[in-house]
C-alpha cells in the first residue's frame, strides 16, 4: 500500500511535460530549409533567419599522413560565402535540400540536412521565441572532397 501511495504522490506532483506541436515541427523543418535553400539561391536573409549569431559549424578533415583536424566556420563567414554566391554554382536540377528531424526535446532539436554534396548535422534551440541553428557538424558525401 505504500509503495501505491508513493507512485500516486510523484504522479500528482511531477512537473507537466511539455508536449511538442506540430508548430515547433513545422518551424524546425523551416529553419533547415532556410539554411540549406538559402545558400542554393545566394539568399542571406534566409541564412541569416536560421543560425544562432554565435553558430559553430565545424568539419573534421584528415590528411593523407591520418592526422585530423577541425575546421570551424561561424554565422558571419557562412552568410558571406552565401552573399558570395557558392551555393548557387550547384545547378538547381542537382540541389538536395532534405530535413529530417533526428529529436525534439524542450527548446532543443537534432536535424538532419542532406545536401547535394554533404550531410549537416544540425543542432537547434528555441530561442527568443523561434528555431534557429546552433551548432552544425557536417561530412562531405564519398568523392566530394
Amino acid at each position: 500500500m505504500r509503495l501505491r501511495s508513493l507512485i500516486f504522490l510523484l504522479v500528482a506532483v511531477a512537473p507537466p511535460l511539455r508536449a511538442q506541436t506540430a508548430a515547433d515541427s513545422a518551424a524546425i523543418r523551416a529553419t533547415a530549409m532556410d539554411y540549406m535553400m538559402g545558400w542554393y539561391t545566394g539568399d542571406t536573409v534566409r541564412m541569416g533567419r536560421a543560425l544562432h549569431p554565435e553558430l559553430a559549424k565545424r568539419i573534421v578533415n584528415t590528411d593523407s599522413t591520418g592526422a585530423s583536424r577541425l575546421s570551424h566556420m561561424g554565422a558571419d563567414r557562412l552568410i558571406e560565402g552565401t552573399r558570395r554566391g557558392y551555393g548557387k554554382e550547384t545547378p538547381a536540377d542537382q540541389r538536395t535540400a532534405d530535413a529530417r528531424i533526428l529529436d525534439i526535446f524542450g527548446n532543443t532539436a537534432s536535424v538532419r540536412g542532406t545536401m547535394r554534396n554533404w550531410i549537416d548535422y544540425m543542432h537547434m534551440a528555441k530561442w527568443n521565441g523561434r528555431w534557429v541553428i546552433v551548432n552544425v557538424l557536417w561530412e562531405m558525401k564519398p568523392g566530394q572532397h
